[in-house]
């Protein structure tokens, strides 16, 4: 059983989905709201969800405008936390030179993760929404990563798929310009769909995909799964909440596994496919950065 909202004459409609693919539309606000009325009937969600028809104005999913599944108050990120990972942050870091330790192998062998802020609600977008392409950056590409949707305790609610944007060129001149290499607008996608944490019995079992389209041919696929994940999910919720105030809806995207080669670049107009089977395709179309404009 997976969650999604969509857009509804007016309105965000918060619905679920049906391994058979029905479409159950919910009478709560978002899926906060949804997880606290199945404790408050000491119900499972899939229990609560089962409690209403399926939506007879609904043929099919990919028929619905869907939108961002939640509303993350922030959504932080994971970094270093696979080998395919290390390596191209060593790349980068060393011009090129893969037989120099850095300190990238360092914090992928250390107690301690990598953790940084990625994302606000306001930053965030959601399938079928552009992401946007950092004007002083000319080494730029996706990070599909597994996210996992948090309450105020750092209980895993569910598993999401998102697009950590970065600039490799920007994070690879100096790592404390790591928050310039990851956010900026529109440099952050999730989607399409929560799948339940009671909906999958091993998450490190789920697999994840990249396509990068280029006038419409394929330019780049990879996969991986998650259990090429050098750190447990729990242990990276650990160090997220440790002295940390977490909010209800927070979503923390685990790293990435799937690199495009080093030589390899996004164009404005390309188009990129996050596939974890279970949560659907978060695709994105790439555009050039508009300039933000700050009201006075």
């Amino acid at each position: 059983m997976r969650i999604i909202r969509y857009q509804k004459s007016a309105d965000k409609q918060l619905a679920a989905v049906t391994p058979e693919h029905l479409v159950i539309d919910l009478p709560c606000t978002d899926f906060i709201a949804l997880i606290n009325e199945a404790k408050a009937q000491s119900k499972t969600v899939v229990e609560l969800i089962n409690q209403f028809p399926p939506s007879d104005h609904v043929e099919s999913i990919e028929k619905l405008a869907l939108l961002t599944p939640i509303d993350a108050p922030e959504v932080w990120a994971a970094g270093v936390t696979y080998k395919k990972s290390k390596e191209a942050r060593n790349y980068e870091a060393t011009q090129g030179r893969l037989d120099a330790e850095t300190f990238y192998d360092k914090v992928y062998d250390a107690a301690r993760p990598e953790i940084f802020f990625k994302s606000t609600a306001a930053r965030t977008v959601g399938p079928n929404d552009p992401v946007y392409l950092r004007t002083d950056s000319n080494w730029q590409i996706p990070e599909p990563e597994l996210g996992l949707v948090l309450d105020r305790h750092g209980a895993i609610l569910g598993y999401t798929a998102g697009n950590d944007m970065s600039c490799r060129d920007i994070e690879g001149e100096n790592p404390l310009y790591l928050p310039q290499a990851k956010m900026w607008k529109h440099s952050c996608s999730i989607g399409p769909s929560i799948l339940l944490k009671e909906a999958v019995k091993d998450p490190y079992e789920l697999e994840i995909i990249c396509r990068i389209y280029r006038d419409e041919e394929l330019a780049f696929e990879g996969s991986a799964y998650v259990n090429q994940l050098k750190r447990k999910l729990e242990e990276l919720v650990h160090y997220l909440k440790l002295d940390n105030v977490i909010f209800d809806g927070t979503i923390l995207l685990t790293g990435t596994c799937v690199v495009p080669p080093n030589e390899f670049t996004l164009h404005k107009h390309d188009r990129i496919e996050i596939e974890i089977p279970g949560i659907g395709v978060l695709a994105n179309t790439v555009l050039e950065n508009e300039h933000v404009k700050v009201e006075q």
